[in-house]
């Protein structure tokens, strides 16, 4: 689990479908399926009722798509990118019935975003099913360009798209699922200290 003091900073448990749910909608990028399979795999009346939207991450293990193929899910969606995932995850979403719980298990870039389609779609975060799975990259929004810089694992950062560096915060928007960056060097111009990783 990933700890902070800022209250906004989101945090992650496990997976624990419920049994009495109609429906499960389980969105998995790469590594995540080694949650998904903690919380599912063996469970054949759960199983048989569970969509699941997935996709390949580079720092998940070799044979992820065949293990998860062999645990008999209802449906199985496969997508080629994150963006995909989430086009067909909100499909999904919009035609979801009463009683559907939605799980989402990857990197927190992933979970960010695929809890602000749930979101979009009326669910509470609080309803989500989160587990944080494999790399530790945030998506980060640039306060002064409002652009999205993805994939990023260590801070200060240089904006995607106007270039700023930026010190990435902890302060989180769950509505963008994207973390805070602000310009690190403002007051001193090209006062900009080493890169430090994120950490768990």
């Amino acid at each position: 689990m990933l700890l902070s003091e800022i209250k906004s900073r989101p945090t992650y448990g496990s997976l624990s479908p419920s049994p009495l749910a109609t429906r499960h909608i389980v969105a998995i990028e790469g590594a995540g399926i080694k949650a998904f399979e903690a919380a599912f795999a063996g469970k054949a009346a759960l199983l048989g009722r569970t969509t699941v939207v997935f996709t390949p991450s580079p720092d998940m293990p070799p044979d992820t798509l065949g293990r998860l193929e062999a645990l008999g899910v209802d449906a199985l969606h496969v997508s080629p990118s994150v963006e995909t995932l989430l086009v067909r995850l909100a499909g999904l979403l919009a035609t979801a019935t009463m009683g559907t719980e939605l799980s989402v298990t990857g990197s927190e870039n992933f979970i960010g975003q695929a809890v602000a389609v749930g979101m979009a779609h009326g669910i509470g975060h609080r309803s989500i099913a989160t587990e944080h799975s494999g790399s530790l990259a945030r998506r980060v929004q640039c306060v002064h360009c409002k652009g999205f810089t993805g994939g990023v694992t260590e801070s200060p950062v240089a904006c995607g798209h106007c270039g700023l560096m930026l010190l990435v915060r902890d302060h989180y928007s769950r509505r963008l699922g994207a973390f805070m960056g602000v310009c690190i060097d403002a007051e001193a111009p090209g006062d900009i200290p080493a890169p430090e990783a994120f950490h768990a």
